[in-house]
């Protein structure tokens, strides 16, 4: 029963979490990004463009492309990702038009340089809470998912192609300078998520010393389909043999491994490293399963 209350206690937390990373989502783009009149990317750029040239609310469109994601994400996905994306889907459009209420017209700056800084640490800051807490964006999140698993394409790049266009589609109706400021922002919180997700390089290496090595090993393979390589090891202290597991996973799955790992065996050694570069099956080279 403490065990089950405890799960029940952590599964509350990170939707608190997840909520309070989307509350300041929507409290940066109410504060910063939309008084400057600054563009963007994803479901906010598209929405911006959208109510340029219709008039419907950012929040509205914002809802309503979330919903179409996260169904389209929940047939070709399947259920586990739509409940990871599921609250990402209605908290921020709600956080967005509640704080249009409450807020009004307040302003705080209208200093483009100023607006965007803030608007970088604020989204980066933001995503980096959902994204640790285990949960997708959902929204500009989900095409990419969806063309890697039917074209092998990777999500890095066909994010920044979709990205692209639709800093393109602002220029329509924005100067040159407005776009430069726009890049500048997305290259600010990509380096702030990136700095909050412990991303200081490509990827990062899991070691596990554990007497439940076997266990972890089937935990990884089966729930976060990585690679697993097992070494024969040997306590210092106690000379027990041991197997040391060992697995390269990318920079968004260590929040969910770390999880994973503790929730086996709590007392385990584990060691999180980052990584520069790693080529092989799986990374360089697509997965091969026999």
């Amino acid at each position: 029963m403490t065990e089950k209350r405890e799960k029940i206690l952590q599964n509350v937390g990170y939707v608190l979490l997840i909520l309070a990373g989307e509350i300041l989502y929507a409290l940066t783009v109410k504060l910063f990004l939309l008084p400057s009149g600054l563009i963007t990317a994803g479901t906010t750029g598209i929405a911006l463009v959208v109510n340029h040239y219709t008039g419907m609310s950012i929040p509205t469109f914002v809802l309503i492309f979330n919903v179409a994601m996260l169904f389209l994400g929940y047939l070709v996905l399947g259920k586990r990702f739509a409940m990871t994306t599921i609250i990402s889907t209605f908290a921020y459009p709600a956080a967005l038009q509640m704080l249009n209420w409450l807020l009004g017209d307040v302003v705080i700056t209208r200093d483009p340089l100023l607006c965007m800084v803030f608007s970088g640490l604020g989204l980066g800051v933001s995503l980096g809470i959902v994204i640790r807490c285990g949960a997708s964006t959902g929204g500009m999140d989900i095409p990419p998912l969806i063309l890697k698993h039917f074209f092998g394409i990777p999500v890095s790049l066909s994010l920044n192609v979709f990205d692209v266009c639709i800093l393109l589609f602002q220029l329509l109706y924005h100067s040159l300078e407005d776009v430069l400021y726009g890049i500048l922002l997305i290259l600010i919180y990509t380096m702030v998520l990136n700095r909050f997700l412990l991303i200081g390089t490509t990827k990062t290496q899991i070691t596990v010393v554990s007497q439940k090595s076997e266990e972890i090993r089937q935990r990884i393979l089966q729930e976060i389909d990585r690679g697993v390589t097992l070494i024969n090891g040997e306590g210092g202290y106690l000379r027990q043999k041991t197997q040391i597991v060992l697995s390269v996973v990318s920079n968004r799955e260590v929040p969910r491994i770390q999880r994973l790992i503790h929730s086996i065996d709590p007392e385990s050694f584990l060691i999180v490293a980052r990584v520069s570069e790693v080529r092989g099956r799986g990374f360089s080279m697509g997965k091969f399963y026999r």
